[in-house]
Order: C-alpha cells, then sequence, then structure tokens
C-alpha cells in the first residue's frame, strides 16, 4: 500500500485525541450536553420574531414574520415575542412543555463579521485579542476537568467528519459523521494493516481505540438502518442524523458536538415559506427526533445547546435575503430545564428598536457566550471556580439558571 493512500485512509478513521482514556463513564450523574452549531451565521430574527417591534416590521418589508393571528404569523411565546411558524410542530411543543427557552441577544465581541474566523474563536473559546491556541477547543477543556476532578471520567463525541476544533485537546475525543449509510470508510483489511504498522508504538492503542469506536458506531447505524425498513422513521436530513446521535449519546457518549450548515441566507431567504423557512423545519424536526430517541430517563438529564456564529443584519438587503450581522439567538433545549428557564426567553435583553441596533444595523450582544457557557456548565457539572478557568479563562461565569 502506497504512503499517499495510507494517509488517505488514516484521515478518514475516526481516531481519539492525544491522551487519556475513552471512557463511557457518565458525569455529575448521567449529565449530557450536546452543542449544534449552525454554520453560516442563521438568521434569528427570522426565529424569535420580535412581534412586538414596529421597526421589525418596517425593516423587512419582504421577508417578516407576521403578528401571531395574521396569515402564516408568528407562534406566540409572549407579548413581545414569537416562534416561526415552521417550528410548530417540533419545538413549540418543547417550548410549552417547559423543555426550551432561548437566550436572545447572545452571541461573541469578535466583530470580524468573517464566518471562518468567528467560527475558530467561538470553538477555541479563548480571549479575544490573545494567541490563539488551536490545540485547544472549548468542549475537549470541559471534558478534560471533568476526568481530571472529582467527577467520573466523560466520554465526548463529535459527530463530525472530521475533528473539529471545539474537540481538540488533551481528553481523547472520537470523532465520526452520521449521515449517509452505515458503511466503513476502511474495510476490515485496511484496518488490520494500519493496526499492524502502529503495533508495539505509542499510537497503537489510540489507533486501536479509533477502530472500536468507528465498529460500535457502524453496527449502531445498521441496526437502525435494519429496523427502519419496516417502521415509518424519515430517512432523510437532520432528523435522521439527530436520531442516530441520541441513541449514541444515551448509551455511550456524554459530550457531543455536531454542525449543521446551510445558512448563509444573502438573497431569497423567505419568510413563513421558503429556504429559511424548510432549513428551520428540518432542524426543528432534528431537535425534537433527538428529544424523543433519548427517551424521558436519558432527556431529563440532557442539555441541548444550538448556536451560530453571528447573527445577521437586521434590515432585509436588497436581494430579499439578510447579510453578516453581530448578535444571535441560542436556543436552550433539555427535560430538565429549570421552571426559570423552561418556556421562556432569558438572558439580559432590550427592546427592538433602531435606537437600540448595535452600529445601526445589528442585534447587540448582551449574552456574551463562554459567559452563558461558563455559568451552565457550573450549575450541570458543579465545577469550581479554578475548574471553569481552565474551561474559560478569565471569564465570570453568567447564571441564567438554565437547569
Amino acid at each position: 500500500m502506497q504512503r499517499r493512500e495510507l494517509l488517505k485512509i488514516m484521515a478518514a478513521a475516526p481516531l481519539a485525541g492525544s491522551a487519556g482514556q475513552l471512557m463511557a463513564a457518565p458525569a455529575a450523574e448521567g449529565a449530557k450536553l450536546l452543542v449544534v452549531f449552525l454554520r453560516g451565521a442563521y438568521d434569528c430574527a427570522s426565529l424569535l420574531v420580535p412581534t412586538s417591534s414596529d421597526f421589525y416590521y418596517t425593516s423587512r418589508p419582504n421577508i417578516a414574520i407576521a403578528r401571531p393571528g395574521e396569515a402564516n404569523g408568528a407562534l406566540p411565546l409572549d407579548g413581545q415575542w414569537g416562534l416561526h411558524p415552521a417550528l410548530a410542530q417540533s419545538v413549540l411543543p418543547l417550548y410549552q412543555q417547559k423543555q426550551a427557552a432561548f437566550i436572545a441577544f447572545a452571541g461573541t465581541d469578535d466583530l470580524t463579521r468573517s464566518h471562518f474566523e468567528t467560527q475558530d474563536s467561538i470553538e477555541l473559546g479563548q480571549e479575544l485579542g490573545k494567541r490563539r491556541d488551536y490545540s485547544s477547543g472549548f468542549l475537549n477543556r470541559l471534558a478534560a476537568v471533568l476526568g481530571a476532578g472529582p467527577l467520573a471520567s466523560v466520554s465526548p463525541m463529535s459527530f463530525t467528519n472530521q475533528l473539529p476544533i471545539v474537540m481538540r485537546g488533551q481528553a481523547k475525543a472520537a470523532n465520526m459523521a452520521l449521515s449517509g449509510n452505515a458503511r466503513p470508510s476502511i474495510d476490515t483489511r485496511q484496518s488490520e494493516v494500519i493496526a499492524a504498522m502502529y503495533r508495539n508504538t505509542t499510537l497503537a492503542q489510540p489507533v486501536a481505540e479509533g477502530f472500536q469506536v468507528q465498529g460500535e458506531v457502524l453496527r449502531a447505524m445498521q441496526a437502525e438502518m435494519d429496523a427502519a425498513s419496516r417502521s415509518a422513521m424519515t430517512p432523510k436530513g437532520f432528523e435522521l442524523v439527530a436520531r442516530r446521535m441520541a441513541r449514541l449519546m444515551r448509551d455511550r457518549f456524554d459530550i457531543g458536538f455536531v454542525d449543521v450548515g446551510g445558512w448563509d441566507t444573502h438573497v431569497g431567504q423567505g419568510a413563513a415559506a421558503g429556504y429559511l423557512a424548510n432549513r428551520f423545519e428540518e432542524l426543528g424536526r432534528g431537535v425534537a427526533g433527538f428529544a424523543e430517541e433519548m427517551g424521558e430517563g436519558a432527556w431529563r438529564n440532557t442539555v441541548v445547546v444550538v448556536i451560530s456564529e453571528f447573527g445577521r443584519t437586521f434590515r432585509e438587503n436588497g436581494n430579499r435575503g439578510t447579510d453578516h450581522g453581530h448578535g444571535s439567538v441560542y436556543w436552550v433545549l433539555g427535560g430538565g430545564l429549570s421552571a426559570e428557564a423552561g418556556g421562556r426567553i432569558v438572558g439580559e435583553r432590550q427592546e427592538v428598536t433602531q435606537a437600540t441596533l448595535f452600529q445601526n444595523r445589528d442585534y447587540p450582544v448582551l449574552n456574551e457566550y463562554r459567559a452563558v457557557f461558563g455559568g451552565l456548565f457550573k450549575r450541570m457539572y458543579g465545577l469550581s471556580p479554578a475548574q471553569l478557568a481552565r474551561v474559560f479563562d478569565g471569564v465570570a461565569p453568567k447564571d441564567l439558571q438554565l437547569v
């Protein structure tokens, strides 16, 4: 086998990280965390609609979501906010059951408005203005803290083709995409060849563990595909992936990460129907499917956080779309959300008027993401200030009483 072919095969294999053991023991009495990253900067003002703002409707003559009670109107959440109607059958029931909340005006203080720069910055979770350490993502640091402290070790996994920045670091983290068919990227013979090459070396154990994880995931996916031929599960889009993630996280992994693309809506965004509405509908079905597949017991200990690199311009552009913005809206879902958060809009917020726009164009960031995640991690895992500082150095946690 030529060296170039071997490197290509190894790049496709789901290897673990650089140190420690990949273990299945749960943390904090079974707590599960999934972060969903919407790459492309979704339009949060179409998701969480400021229905009490006349300025919203004058700013978006073609793409605004109508007020509740009107044709194709927003789903009322409270007197000021509504939800995109595409989520009527998926996220709205979770919100009504107090298993979903939204954090308005959330995001990072990064002002590059560059997809790649800001995505990297968020995944790293490091202080702005300092030299970036691309070998240390914030979910990996969380896993390292949980594995090194009095809590049990955790099993992190990214459901992606390659290990994302957020999962890089000292703690071992598996990665494998769950879309498509349950076919291995390398066959048994190739696996044996690679394992033999690394036998009696320091990489022997990580290589073996990587193939073990791949085998477990493929077996779980194949079982689901066999069952699908006799059931009504929708075999397309994010819902299928989300249900696969749920089964793996319920039984095997404790910290998960997945990214979903297609949110860069500069042109033809649509309103209650159209491109963005279709994306919301698919994402909503996926989130609801994840909750259902986790089962009542595991879902009670699970928190799902949906984020994006930044928001979009508040006013629509000349192509009936929106451009790169600043503040966004985060989703938080789980069966154990607190009474203070479940079924509510949480975090610091303000009226939506021209005067309150950031730089006269965007939502401001009033709930900085590292502080928000820090407050969540403190509640979920009981982390000490010193442990939180290892995850987000120099950040005071913002306790939104999410769980």
